[in-house]
C-alpha cells in the first residue's frame, strides 16, 4: 500500500501576549516570515505580528489511508499548541485544513514526467 503526504495548515491567533512576549515575536520576526513556510514534520510557524495578531503553522504528516486524514489533523494540532505553549505564547481561534497530495492535479510538466515514466 502506499503511503499519502498529507499537508495540514493550522491557522490561529495570538492571546494574551505580553510586552515582552510580543518584543520576542517581533524580533524573531524574520525567521517566521512566509517567505520560509515550508510543510514539515516538526511544523513550521509564520506570522506577521506586526501589522496582525495571527499565525499559520504548516505540519507535513504521512498515513496509509483517507480514512487517516483525521489523526493527521489532530497530530499536526498538537504540535502547533506544543510549539505554542512550549514558547508560553497563548493562543486562540485553531482552525485547521489538510490537503490530501495525491489528490492534487498534476500541472502540465508533471503530466509530461508522468507520460515519460518518469
Amino acid at each position: 500500500m502506499s503511503t499519502r503526504t498529507i499537508r495540514v495548515t493550522v491557522r490561529g491567533a495570538f492571546a494574551g501576549l505580553t510586552d515582552t512576549q510580543r518584543a520576542e515575536l517581533l524580533a524573531a520576526a524574520g525567521e517566521h516570515d512566509v517567505a520560509f513556510a515550508a510543510y514539515t514534520p516538526e511544523g513550521s510557524l509564520t506570522y506577521d505580528i506586526a501589522a496582525r495578531p495571527f499565525f499559520t503553522f504548516r505540519f507535513a504528516d504521512t498515513v496509509e489511508q483517507e480514512q487517516d486524514i483525521p489523526a493527521a489533523v489532530t497530530r499536526a494540532e498538537a504540535a502547533a499548541t506544543a510549539y505554542l505553549t512550549g514558547r508560553g505564547y497563548g493562543f486562540k481561534d485553531l482552525s485547521s485544513q489538510a490537503v490530501d497530495m495525491s489528490q492534487i492535479p498534476l500541472g502540465k510538466r508533471g503530466r509530461k514526467l508522468a507520460a515519460r515514466g518518469d
